[in-house]
């Protein structure tokens, strides 16, 4: 393996959650290169090579296959199309309230990948814009990223926003310099930064005290720093952050509520006929970047469409998974290909796991069709 392939190896493996916690870890996923795919060889050319070729080789496509995604599915064009008209109408003079954005969707269903991807296109938009400085000589950084945990206070989110920044007071300071976030608003002042995301919100516990203090400093950010507020969750709704009613915390909730746009991302249907193009061209993007000595022409997206809808039921995290583990016991197996008989054997998530035997019995029975009338090109 050269030397080149391998320093992009290391690089990709480092951009984890927690790495994209700081700023030096979020460049790296922002200016990540593309990564390289691994040379279809056929069945013979495999047997050619040496040990440690064939070695190399295998290790380049385990990482391959391992990362396949993301993919531009519907769900995250249209999320895209809906971030970027809240992100641009928000360019508003420093006097007016920017509107938040809460997506709010099941898990499996690619919200963070998809917010990931389009802080990528926002982030590098705006270095080609206006330059990796500011007109005062401190870095910009137009995408500031954080994730809550089930304790986060107001303290603690602040704090946050200083760790990424890597600001030297985040270690220590009065209440007042972490509980109203003045050093953090100076972050995202002289850093010139436009969106800041808050993955995991569902982890907040919104009715206690908590929550409360957070919500409220939902508004204060809303109110005096410039940027957009992107959150992430599950289940927001029904966890009251839109929630309107006659007490002081629904009072809150609702202004939070007022100010947000609420977006979401649905599983794969396979109900209509565009819902079944959609599986369809998902799938051939899929087999096109899958690398396996005797994959064929139809393999995914004909052979096994039915199969994977059944045991993804649809989600598109479940999706990659299964395809990512299966291709993962193809190379190791020697057989090349992925089959019913081979997927059989691979396990998938729980929740997928639960419900595809009623699919399965649907599909086979005819009341559901994973295939469109008119195959996609």
């Amino acid at each position: 393996m050269t030397d080149r392939k391998r320093s992009e190896d290391d690089l990709h493996a480092k951009l984890d959650h927690l790495t994209l916690s700081r700023k030096e870890g979020f460049r790296r996923l922002m200016d990540a290169p593309s990564r390289l795919r691994p040379e279809h060889l056929a069945r013979r050319q495999l047997s050619l090579l040496g040990e440690k070729a064939r070695a190399d080789y295998d290790r380049h496509r385990r990482k391959w296959h391992a990362n396949l995604g993301p993919l531009r599915t519907p769900q995250m064009e249209a999320l895209h199309e809906d971030l970027w008209d809240i992100i641009d109408s928000n360019e508003q003079d420093g006097d007016k309230v920017k509107g938040s954005i809460a997506i709010d969707a099941f898990p499996g269903l690619g919200k963070t990948t998809a917010a990931l991807a389009f802080a990528k296109l926002l982030h590098r938009r705006v270095i080609e814009e206006e330059g990796e400085y500011t007109d005062q000589g401190h870095e910009r950084w137009p995408v500031c990223r954080v994730g809550l945990t089930s304790n986060t206070s107001m303290r603690d989110f602040n704090r946050a926003i200083l760790e990424f920044f890597a600001h030297p007071g985040r270690f220590r300071g009065t209440a007042t310099d972490f509980g109203f976030g003045f050093r953090a608003l100076d972050c995202v002042l002289s850093c010139e930064t436009t969106l800041l995301i808050v993955d995991d919100l569902h982890f907040l516990r919104w009715r206690n005290r908590t929550g409360i203090e957070v919500s409220n400093h939902f508004k204060y950010i809303a109110n005096e720093f410039p940027v957009t507020l992107l959150m992430i969750g599950v289940s927001l709704q029904a966890r009251g952050l839109f929630d309107e009613g006659d007490s002081y915390e629904d009072a809150v909730l609702a202004q939070t509520g007022r100010r947000t746009t609420r977006l979401g991302m649905k599983p794969f249907t396979i109900d209509t006929e565009e819902g079944r193009t959609d599986w369809r061209n998902t799938l051939l993007a899929i087999e096109e970047r899958v690398v396996l000595a005797n994959k064929y022409p139809g393999m995914i997206a004909d052979d096994l469409s039915d199969e994977l809808f059944a045991r993804s039921t649809g989600h598109i995290g479940s999706l990659m998974t299964l395809v990512n583990r299966a291709c993962q016991r193809a190379v190791r197996t020697g057989a090349e290909r992925i089959d019913l008989e081979l997927l059989s054997k691979v396990k998938n998530d729980a929740a997928s796991e639960k419900g595809r035997e009623e699919l399965r019995q649907a599909l086979a029975a005819g009341r559901l069709v994973s295939k469109p009338k008119k195959k996609a090109a």
